[in-house]
């Protein structure tokens, strides 16, 4: 997908909230089907200083880490810890969701390319910032897919993957169905997801199925199932860090094992109790659900050192 128009929107606002003294400025990519919105926090510095490019995940997450009729903050909460540490991020709502809504398109003309693409331009206009010396991309959830990919030809730094799956979504859509469908469905998914892994539209999806396999959505489903995040990841040529929490019930510690051995130069961290919205919790389902409609619960205390460490050192 073509960018046509990059344009930079400032709004200074000097604020000082409890993380310091600070620069937030709203920032605009302007894309052939809209506008997509995005929030840079800059700490105050008379040097050039590290700036992450932080993805958001699947489904309707907006840049703060937040849905519709929920929230908990764990991006917002992950670009103020940065700031904390003296370093600059960028997040910002992807095409179709929050303040980008109007950069979204038919379902049926959607791709997985198009986030891809979108990343490549906000780290273009980053790298051309004069006051960062270094640009990290970092892909919480599905935006770590995103993330790698976009990194691969680009001018990137460094690379975190922060919850991301290390399979192909096709697997990782069969994982789930075998674990709450009667093998009836599951053998009329597996069929499926085999044909769109091959590229092909299925005219035929029974009613039961429907909802996941609309012929709407196939497109788009094709996009995403050719890519493999082990394959992907090891195509990287910059550092690479992956974390992965152990209360996770989306993502687990063997994605971050099957991103690790693909990648056998990153650094892989495991942190004990934190769960997919980066909070602390132990391993209860509710306690779990919990976390993500609660947006004053912090992020687990791990976290932003071991992201901070990776960043600042000099592992190149």
């Amino acid at each position: 997908m073509k960018i046509s128009i990059l344009t930079l929107l400032a709004a200074f606002i000097f604020t000082n909230t409890g993380i310091g003294q600070f620069v937030e400025e709203s920032i605009t990519l302007t894309t052939e089907t809209g506008a997509i919105e995005g929030t840079l926090l800059i700490p105050e510095s008379s040097d050039k200083i590290p700036v992450v490019l932080i993805i958001a995940g699947s489904g309707p997450t907006d840049r703060n880490g937040n849905f519709p009729m929920f929230s908990n903050n764990s991006l917002k909460m992950l670009a103020e810890g940065l700031h904390e540490n003296g370093i600059a991020s960028l997040r910002f709502d992807k095409r179709g969701i929050g303040e980008s809504k109007e950069a979204g398109t038919e379902e049926s003309l959607l791709r997985f390319e198009h986030y891809i693409d979108d990343v490549k331009a906000w780290g273009s206009l980053l790298k051309k910032d004069k006051r960062f010396k270094n640009l990290i991309v970092l892909g919480h959830s599905e935006g770590s897919l995103i993330g790698m990919v976009a990194a691969q030809k680009g001018n990137v730094d460094k690379y975190i993957s922060l919850a991301g799956a290390g399979f192909p979504a096709g697997e990782i859509i069969m994982k789930q169905l075998k674990a709450a469908q009667p093998d009836s469905i599951i053998n009329q998914a597996s069929s499926i997801i085999k044909k769109l892994e091959q590229g092909e539209i299925e005219e035929n999806v029974p009613q039961t199925l429907i909802q996941l396999f609309r012929k709407s959505v196939q497109p788009y489903l094709i996009s995403w199932f050719k890519y493999d995040p082990a394959i992907e990841i090891s195509k990287l040529d910059c550092p690479t860090l992956i974390i992965q929490g152990t209360t996770d019930i989306q993502v687990n510690v063997e994605d971050a094992d099957a991103l690790a051995d693909a990648k056998k130069e990153s650094k892989k961290i495991i942190i004990v109790d934190m769960d997919h919205v980066l909070k602390t919790v132990k391993p209860d389902r509710e306690e779990v659900f919990a976390t993500y409609i609660d947006p004053k619960l912090p992020l687990h205390k791990d976290l932003i050192p071991e992201i901070v460490e990776f960043i600042k050192a000099d592992n190149h």
